[in-house]
């Protein structure tokens, strides 16, 4: 018996039910599916995963199996590779919370196909951790407490795979939709980016045994190498899962090592976030709080436009920006800084800025991506308040109190400086001597802001 299993955003055999559910059926046939409707929207996400591709064809092929690539719509690959190959089933992981299954299951179907979608390898199924009345945590650190007493599932072994009779034809592993969507960025990005399956387990290892007892106190340090575990990218796209990062600390949390229980609840914060959108799926689109729809957000603008191509004039924000162009990812501090300057400083539209972080972010992941904007915003679930305005210049002298990372990104003559410019479109007429000035002086973005919020609540 031929079945398919389709490689979804899980780019690992460790930790993959639905591939061990396909061993356990028959000869598996590897597949991944190239949208470049996926490319056109998350073209920094899509390079991390063309990226990881080599790596998963390298594993499979230690198990004298292969990678089949195919390009264009799901359901349309789904159909035609089902009736090519004969499969009698495909095995695949379910889309939440980055696609839908829509149609998924028809077209393979009229291929001749059953499909057989998987849970994700989260820490909890959803809708598992709820309220003593049963509904769903809508702050986080009760949700928290209460996944600390829940069952963890053990992460699956790497299953033994038997190769079909036949193999059909693959596309290969470049992603030319979202190469040609990143342009001159697809270089730039490539060099800060570290795929591949042991390549994140290595990282783990790394961080487990180096930078943990530390990891409170030095985590919003951007300058700070090696201070965190670097494994959103990988968590984002597969390629170590969310189980097996909690069953490797376990080892240290049991024994009360410093470090891991704060470690592992921003794991948690993940979970919070599926938890959230599972519950609300509109999360990305309206705020949390109906309320805030009235909130009268900017549409887009030119600052926003500036706040894009980091020129603002305001240091730490504008190398926050550059930082996530040129290498698809940006400190998590700098991050919450940026959110609050576009959205309050600002008062631009939180959607504008979660777009476009999710263009730009090799991590993007879509729960996490709506539940921080909103949560910034002040619109969102267990938000941080309309009144907590993020003083970018306080947090560059608590954070960054030598301005290494601000140097890196904003000094003319520094490699990140480089890198922002080399990637940047030709367009944005990148001038790196130039200093941007503010549209704005802080302290009346925020008396804006605060009286923009009094009115909100009157």
């Amino acid at each position: 018996m031929t079945v398919i299993c389709w490689f979804r955003r899980v780019l690992r055999l460790d930790d993959h039910p639905a591939l061990v559910a396909a061993a356990e059926q028959g000869a598996v046939i590897p597949l991944v599916i190239l949208d470049p409707t996926e490319a056109r929207d998350h073209p920094a996400s899509a390079q991390r995963q063309a990226m990881s591709l080599p790596s998963v064809e390298a594993s499979l092929r230690r198990q004298g199996s292969r990678l089949i690539v195919r390009r264009g719509h799901p359901v349309e690959v789904l159909e035609e590779i089902t009736r090519q190959t004969g499969a009698t089933t495909v095995h695949a992981t379910e889309g939440f919370p980055f696609a839908r299954d829509d149609g998924l299951a028809e077209a393979a179907e009229r291929g001749g196909a059953r499909l057989h979608l998987h849970p994700l390898a989260d820490l909890v199924p959803r809708g598992s951790v709820l309220t003593g009345a049963g509904g769903v945590y809508k702050v986080f650190s009760p949700f928290w407490k209460a996944l600390r007493k829940s069952p963890i599932a053990p992460p699956l072994a790497v299953p033994r795979l038997t190769a079909p009779d036949a193999w059909p034809d693959s596309d290969g592993t470049d992603w030319p939709e979202a190469r040609a969507e990143m342009d001159r960025g697809w270089d730039v990005l490539a060099r800060h980016i570290r795929a591949g399956e042991d390549e994140a387990h290595a990282r783990l290892e790394a961080f487990l045994e180096g930078s943990l007892p530390d990891y409170k106190e030095h985590r919003d340090q951007p300058a700070r190498d090696r201070a965190t575990s670097s494994l959103s990218d990988a968590l984002a796209v597969g390629e170590i899962s969310a189980r097996r990062i909690w069953a490797r600390c376990q080892p240290a949390f049991q024994s009360g090592e410093r470090g891991v229980d704060h470690f592992l609840s921003e794991l948690c914060w993940r979970e919070f976030a599926r938890e959230l959108l599972h519950d609300s799926p509109d999360m990305p689109a309206s705020c949390w709080r109906p309320e805030w729809n009235r909130f009268p957000w900017k549409p887009d603008n030119e600052a926003a436009e500036d706040w894009r191509r980091g020129q603002t004039g305001v240091r730490i924000v504008d190398a926050g920006m550059r930082e996530m162009y040129a290498t698809g990812q940006m400190h998590n501090r700098v991050r919450m800084i940026t959110a609050s300057y576009l959205t309050k400083h600002l008062l631009t539209d939180w959607k504008l800025g979660l777009d476009w972080f999710a263009r730009c972010l090799t991590d993007w992941d879509a729960a996490s991506n709506a539940m921080n904007w909103q949560w910034v915003a002040g619109c969102g679930p267990d938000a941080s308040p309309y009144f907590r305005i993020f003083n970018p210049d306080t947090q560059a002298e608590k954070f960054d109190p030598k301005a290494r990372y601000q140097d890196h990104w904003m000094r003319p003559d520094a490699p990140g400086a480089h890198d922002f410019a080399a990637a940047a479109p030709r367009s944005w007429n990148i001038d790196l001597s130039r200093r941007a000035l503010p549209a704005l002086s802080l302290a009346e973005g925020r008396a804006r802001a605060l009286t923009a919020y009094e009115q909100l609540k009157s």
